[in-house]
């Protein structure tokens, strides 16, 4: 397998009521950029607008995370990052229900529910919205054996430590990198967690990845490879989703092994922040 890495709108509305509990309606032929992509729902007897970035006023609504991204707009990163994820410990004969899996950018727990039912025992989510905890543990009680809401990178040596104790062997983020969302530090601090040996499988928009910028995904995940860090056993590029308009969103998953020795680990910022691009 190669190692190689990475090479509003004036318009009327289109109501579009896909099945489930709320009436959405998307702009029609918008060509909105991701970050400003926006549908309407109809709540207590009005629209009311919301951006696709504006997590928390999602989250409020019972179900409509899921109606908006996974029914209309046909999400399925979750599918492919834990297919990949299954078929890498397969090939180094370990189990699922091994794994002591930590979700950057939890959400509302749709992934996590996915998790738990191919099989992974231990599972602790994190997001920086205390309005995703509060989703998740009304629509999913009992998905995540414990929820943390911070910020990792303003991470206390208290929460560091707290995280590390659950020991920690796999991370996993799945649609919650970019868009100012979840900077590079807080994906370095993340994968600073996770134990030797252990496994990081996320997902992040192609063209973060192939980007030449110094604080890119890119050149963070290509420092990480060239300086040892994480060996990539897998890469992809595949439609994450449709946007508003029916156009595919093209994202870039991988598997990694964390392999760098502790002692690189307390600089992997600074070594994959400095990294040329291949």
């Amino acid at each position: 397998m190669s190692r190689r890495l990475f090479q509003r709108s004036s318009a009327p509305e289109q109501e579009v009521p896909p099945p489930g509990r709320y009436e959405i309606r998307f702009p029609e032929k918008s060509r909105l950029s991701q970050d400003r992509e926006y549908c309407e729902v109809m709540h207590e007897g009005q629209w009311k607008r919301i951006r696709f970035h504006d997590y928390d006023s999602i989250y409020q609504l019972p179900g409509l995370y899921e109606q908006i991204f996974y029914e209309a707009l046909q999400c399925r990163s979750h599918d492919r990052l834990s297919q990949m994820l299954g078929d890498a410990l397969v090939e180094h004969g370990e189990r699922i229900n091994d794994l002591r899996m930590l979700e950057l950018g939890a959400g509302n727990g749709v992934v996590g529910e996915k998790m738990r039912a191919l099989g992974v025992q231990a599972l602790a989510g994190l997001d920086i919205s205390p309005v995703a905890r509060e989703a998740a543990l009304r629509d999913r009680p009992g998905v995540y054996d414990d929820y943390h809401v911070l910020d990792l990178t303003r991470l206390e040596e208290a929460q560091a430590g707290k995280l590390r104790a659950y020991r920690p062997n796999c991370l996993l983020a799945v649609a919650s990198l970019g868009f100012g969302d979840i900077p590079p530090q807080a994906l370095t601090a993340a994968i600073n967690l996770v134990a030797p040996r252990g496994w990081v499988a996320m997902n992040v928009k192609h063209e973060f990845v192939a980007s030449a910028r110094p604080d890119s995904y890119g050149a963070l995940l290509r420092g990480m490879a060239a300086s040892g860090i994480l060996e990539i056993r897998s890469y992809h590029i595949y439609t994450h989703r449709l946007s508003v308009d029916g156009r595919r969103l093209h994202y870039a998953a991988l598997v990694a092994r964390k392999v760098g020795s502790e002692a690189k680990d307390a600089n992997v910022a600074e070594i994959a922040l400095a990294a040329k691009v291949a």
